[in-house]
């Protein structure tokens, strides 16, 4: 039904800076949330980053002041600006969107964001 596709992944040196882009196959103003999530092979996976429709953020501690979440509705896209990366940041980072009210939770494939030291 609806559909995120990230892009912008790839491969960085410590203190580089990437963007992740999440594009959805229909407006952004659909979600009462989108987030981004990363997972490392063998461990739970972590809530980044999300944004309400309202525009209010949210980020796990360890990338606070360092990356920035944000969505252009118009271009219904949703991105995830990443600097100062760390070697720890490296993970699989996935888009997920929420329609709390309808019960949508819809995730992307991930792009590989990998760190190196």
């Amino acid at each position: 039904q609806v559909q995120l596709v990230e892009s912008g992944g790839g491969l960085v040196q410590a203190g580089g800076s990437l963007r992740l882009s999440c594009a959805a196959s229909v407006s952004t103003f659909n979600f009462d949330t989108m987030g981004w999530y990363r997972q490392v092979p063998g461990k739970q996976r972590e809530l980044v980053a999300s944004i309400t429709r309202g525009g209010s953020t949210n980020y796990v501690d360890s990338v606070k002041g360092r990356f920035t979440i944000a969505r252009d509705n118009a271009k219904n896209t949703m991105y995830l600006q990443m600097n100062g990366l760390k070697p720890e940041d490296t993970a699989v980072y996935t888009c997920n969107a929420k329609q709390l009210k309808f019960r949508g939770d819809y995730w992307g494939q991930g792009t590989q964001v990998t760190v190196s030291s």
